[in-house]
Protein backbone atom coordinates (compact mmCIF):
# COMPACT_ATOMS: atom_id res chain seq x y z
CA UNK A 1 0.00 0.00 0.00
CA UNK A 2 1.29 3.44 -0.97
CA UNK A 3 -1.74 5.64 -1.54
CA UNK A 4 -3.46 8.12 0.73
CA UNK A 5 -6.99 9.13 -0.25
CA UNK A 6 -8.32 12.52 0.87
CA UNK A 7 -12.11 12.72 0.65
CA UNK A 8 -13.97 15.96 1.41
CA UNK A 9 -17.62 15.35 2.23
CA UNK A 10 -20.65 17.56 2.82
CA UNK A 11 -24.15 16.11 3.08
CA UNK A 12 -23.54 12.91 1.11
CA UNK A 13 -25.30 10.33 3.30
CA UNK A 14 -26.68 8.50 0.26
CA UNK A 15 -23.27 7.80 -1.31
CA UNK A 16 -20.50 8.15 1.29
CA UNK A 17 -20.74 4.56 2.54
CA UNK A 18 -20.60 3.06 -0.94
CA UNK A 19 -17.74 5.28 -2.09
CA UNK A 20 -15.70 4.58 1.06
CA UNK A 21 -16.22 0.83 0.60
CA UNK A 22 -14.98 1.06 -2.99
CA UNK A 23 -11.92 3.06 -1.90
CA UNK A 24 -11.00 0.59 0.84
CA UNK A 25 -11.15 -2.34 -1.59
CA UNK A 26 -8.35 -0.90 -3.72
CA UNK A 27 -5.03 -2.64 -3.04
CA UNK A 28 -2.81 0.50 -3.19
CA UNK A 29 -4.83 2.33 -0.50
CA UNK A 30 -2.88 2.84 2.71
CA UNK A 31 -5.14 5.41 4.37
CA UNK A 32 -8.49 7.13 3.82
CA UNK A 33 -8.82 10.61 5.31
CA UNK A 34 -12.42 11.83 5.33
CA UNK A 35 -12.96 15.51 6.02
CA UNK A 36 -16.56 16.11 7.09
CA UNK A 37 -17.28 19.74 6.25
CA UNK A 38 -20.03 20.24 8.86
CA UNK A 39 -22.60 17.90 7.33
CA UNK A 40 -26.15 18.11 8.67
CA UNK A 41 -27.90 15.19 6.94
CA UNK A 42 -26.55 12.17 8.85
CA UNK A 43 -23.26 11.91 6.97
CA UNK A 44 -21.34 12.57 10.19
CA UNK A 45 -22.68 9.46 11.91
CA UNK A 46 -21.83 7.32 8.89
CA UNK A 47 -18.22 8.48 8.64
CA UNK A 48 -17.67 8.10 12.37
CA UNK A 49 -18.86 4.51 12.01
CA UNK A 50 -16.35 3.97 9.21
CA UNK A 51 -13.56 5.30 11.43
CA UNK A 52 -14.51 2.91 14.22
CA UNK A 53 -14.69 -0.04 11.84
CA UNK A 54 -11.50 0.50 9.82
CA UNK A 55 -8.09 1.26 11.31
CA UNK A 56 -6.93 2.99 8.12
CA UNK A 57 -9.83 5.49 8.13
CA UNK A 58 -9.37 8.86 9.81
CA UNK A 59 -12.16 11.43 10.09
CA UNK A 60 -11.54 15.15 10.47
CA UNK A 61 -14.50 17.26 11.52
CA UNK A 62 -15.17 20.89 10.60
CA UNK A 63 -17.49 22.71 12.99
CA UNK A 64 -18.69 25.08 10.24
CA UNK A 65 -18.96 24.55 6.50
CA UNK A 66 -15.81 25.94 4.88
CA UNK A 67 -15.79 24.44 1.38
CA UNK A 68 -14.00 21.78 -0.63
CA UNK A 69 -10.70 23.65 -0.71
CA UNK A 70 -10.55 24.01 3.07
CA UNK A 71 -11.41 20.33 3.47
CA UNK A 72 -8.69 19.29 1.05
CA UNK A 73 -6.08 21.45 2.78
CA UNK A 74 -6.96 19.88 6.12
CA UNK A 75 -6.73 16.39 4.66
CA UNK A 76 -3.47 17.02 2.84
CA UNK A 77 -1.84 18.15 6.08
CA UNK A 78 -2.66 14.83 7.76
CA UNK A 79 -1.73 12.50 4.87
CA UNK A 80 1.22 10.19 5.54
CA UNK A 81 1.26 7.96 2.44
CA UNK A 82 3.92 8.64 -0.21
CA UNK A 83 1.25 9.38 -2.82
CA UNK A 84 -2.01 11.25 -2.23
CA UNK A 85 -5.15 11.39 -4.40
CA UNK A 86 -8.35 13.43 -4.15
CA UNK A 87 -11.62 11.48 -4.10
CA UNK A 88 -15.08 13.07 -4.11
CA UNK A 89 -17.70 11.52 -1.82
CA UNK A 90 -20.30 11.04 -4.55
CA UNK A 91 -20.28 8.33 -7.20
CA UNK A 92 -19.07 10.46 -10.12
CA UNK A 93 -15.52 9.05 -10.09
CA UNK A 94 -14.50 5.39 -9.83
CA UNK A 95 -11.79 4.41 -7.29
CA UNK A 96 -11.09 1.30 -9.37
CA UNK A 97 -9.16 3.63 -11.70
CA UNK A 98 -6.51 4.57 -9.13
CA UNK A 99 -4.05 2.34 -10.99
CA UNK A 100 -4.30 4.65 -14.01
CA UNK A 101 -3.28 7.63 -11.88
CA UNK A 102 -0.53 5.76 -10.05
CA UNK A 103 1.20 4.28 -13.09
CA UNK A 104 3.10 7.44 -14.20
CA UNK A 105 4.39 8.24 -10.69
CA UNK A 106 5.32 4.66 -9.83
CA UNK A 107 7.15 4.49 -13.16
CA UNK A 108 9.21 7.53 -12.19
CA UNK A 109 7.80 9.66 -15.00
CA UNK A 110 5.55 12.09 -13.11
CA UNK A 111 5.28 14.09 -9.91
CA UNK A 112 1.62 14.99 -10.37
CA UNK A 113 -1.05 13.11 -12.33
CA UNK A 114 -4.37 14.69 -13.30
CA UNK A 115 -7.42 12.84 -14.49
CA UNK A 116 -9.33 13.93 -17.58
CA UNK A 117 -12.93 13.24 -18.46
CA UNK A 118 -12.36 14.38 -22.04
CA UNK A 119 -9.71 12.00 -23.31
CA UNK A 120 -9.82 8.24 -23.74
CA UNK A 121 -12.76 5.94 -24.27
CA UNK A 122 -14.17 5.35 -20.79
CA UNK A 123 -17.91 5.63 -20.15
CA UNK A 124 -19.32 9.11 -19.47
CA UNK A 125 -22.82 10.02 -18.48
CA UNK A 126 -24.30 12.60 -20.85
CA UNK A 127 -25.40 15.72 -18.95
CA UNK A 128 -25.15 19.51 -19.13
CA UNK A 129 -23.91 21.10 -22.37
CA UNK A 130 -23.14 24.49 -20.83
CA UNK A 131 -21.12 22.86 -18.06
CA UNK A 132 -18.88 21.30 -20.70
CA UNK A 133 -18.54 24.65 -22.48
CA UNK A 134 -17.63 26.39 -19.24
CA UNK A 135 -15.12 23.70 -18.35
CA UNK A 136 -13.40 24.01 -21.72
CA UNK A 137 -13.22 27.79 -21.40
CA UNK A 138 -11.75 27.56 -17.89
CA UNK A 139 -9.25 24.91 -19.00
CA UNK A 140 -8.23 26.98 -22.03
CA UNK A 141 -7.72 30.10 -19.91
CA UNK A 142 -5.65 28.12 -17.42
CA UNK A 143 -3.53 26.69 -20.24
CA UNK A 144 -2.90 30.17 -21.65
CA UNK A 145 -1.41 31.25 -18.33
CA UNK A 146 0.45 28.02 -17.45
CA UNK A 147 1.54 27.05 -20.99
CA UNK A 148 0.30 23.52 -20.31
CA UNK A 149 -1.91 21.52 -22.66
CA UNK A 150 -4.34 20.05 -20.15
CA UNK A 151 -7.84 19.03 -21.19
CA UNK A 152 -9.69 19.07 -17.84
CA UNK A 153 -8.47 21.44 -15.11
CA UNK A 154 -11.62 20.89 -13.05
CA UNK A 155 -11.39 17.08 -12.86
CA UNK A 156 -11.60 15.80 -9.28
CA UNK A 157 -8.88 13.19 -9.71
CA UNK A 158 -5.52 14.75 -8.88
CA UNK A 159 -2.68 12.61 -7.54
CA UNK A 160 0.53 13.95 -6.02
CA UNK A 161 3.77 12.80 -4.53
CA UNK A 162 3.32 13.84 -0.90
CA UNK A 163 6.45 16.00 -0.92
CA UNK A 164 4.97 17.98 -3.82
CA UNK A 165 1.90 18.80 -1.73
CA UNK A 166 4.16 20.27 0.93
CA UNK A 167 5.46 22.81 -1.58
CA UNK A 168 2.10 24.17 -2.77
CA UNK A 169 0.91 26.43 0.11
CA UNK A 170 -2.74 26.30 -0.95
CA UNK A 171 -5.18 29.05 0.08
CA UNK A 172 -8.58 28.64 -1.59
CA UNK A 173 -11.45 27.39 0.58
CA UNK A 174 -13.95 26.41 -2.09
CA UNK A 175 -13.88 25.02 -5.64
CA UNK A 176 -11.26 27.57 -6.69
CA UNK A 177 -8.66 25.21 -5.28
CA UNK A 178 -8.74 23.23 -8.54
CA UNK A 179 -7.18 25.94 -10.79
CA UNK A 180 -5.04 27.10 -7.85
CA UNK A 181 -3.43 23.65 -7.64
CA UNK A 182 -2.74 23.60 -11.37
CA UNK A 183 -1.24 27.11 -11.32
CA UNK A 184 1.10 26.34 -8.43
CA UNK A 185 2.16 22.93 -9.74
CA UNK A 186 2.95 24.51 -13.10
CA UNK A 187 4.94 27.32 -11.50
CA UNK A 188 7.11 24.81 -9.63
CA UNK A 189 7.71 22.99 -12.92
CA UNK A 190 6.80 19.58 -11.62
CA UNK A 191 6.38 16.78 -14.14
CA UNK A 192 2.66 16.54 -14.93
CA UNK A 193 0.85 13.69 -16.63
CA UNK A 194 -2.80 13.48 -17.62
CA UNK A 195 -4.70 10.18 -17.84
CA UNK A 196 -8.24 9.37 -19.01
CA UNK A 197 -10.87 8.58 -16.37
CA UNK A 198 -14.52 7.64 -16.62
CA UNK A 199 -17.19 9.98 -15.33
CA UNK A 200 -20.64 9.24 -13.98
CA UNK A 201 -21.93 12.76 -13.39
CA UNK A 202 -25.05 13.52 -11.42
CA UNK A 203 -27.76 16.13 -11.76
CA UNK A 204 -28.55 18.93 -9.32
CA UNK A 205 -31.58 16.92 -8.18
CA UNK A 206 -29.20 14.07 -7.37
CA UNK A 207 -26.99 16.37 -5.29
CA UNK A 208 -24.57 18.14 -7.62
CA UNK A 209 -23.22 21.25 -5.85
CA UNK A 210 -20.96 23.20 -8.21
CA UNK A 211 -22.66 26.12 -9.97
CA UNK A 212 -22.09 29.08 -12.28
CA UNK A 213 -20.67 31.24 -9.46
CA UNK A 214 -17.89 28.68 -9.08
CA UNK A 215 -17.03 29.22 -12.74
CA UNK A 216 -16.42 32.91 -12.14
CA UNK A 217 -14.41 32.03 -9.04
CA UNK A 218 -12.27 29.68 -11.14
CA UNK A 219 -11.47 32.51 -13.56
CA UNK A 220 -10.53 34.75 -10.65
CA UNK A 221 -8.21 32.08 -9.25
CA UNK A 222 -6.56 31.42 -12.60
CA UNK A 223 -5.66 35.09 -12.95
CA UNK A 224 -4.72 35.55 -9.31
CA UNK A 225 -2.42 32.58 -8.84
CA UNK A 226 -0.77 32.66 -12.24
CA UNK A 227 0.09 36.38 -11.93
CA UNK A 228 1.21 36.19 -8.29
CA UNK A 229 4.84 36.96 -7.65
Amino acid sequence: PCLGVVMPVFNEKNTIGQVAAMVLKQRPVQELIIVDDASTDGTTEIVRGLEEEHACVRVLQHETNQGKGAALRAGFEKAKAPYVVVQDADLEYDPREYHLLLEPVLGGKADVVLGSRFIGSGPHRVLYYWHSVGNKLITTLSNIFTDLNLTDVECCYKLFRRDVLGQLSLRENRFGIEPEIVAKVARLRHRIYEVPVSYHGRTYREGKKIGWRDGFSAVRCIVRYNLAN
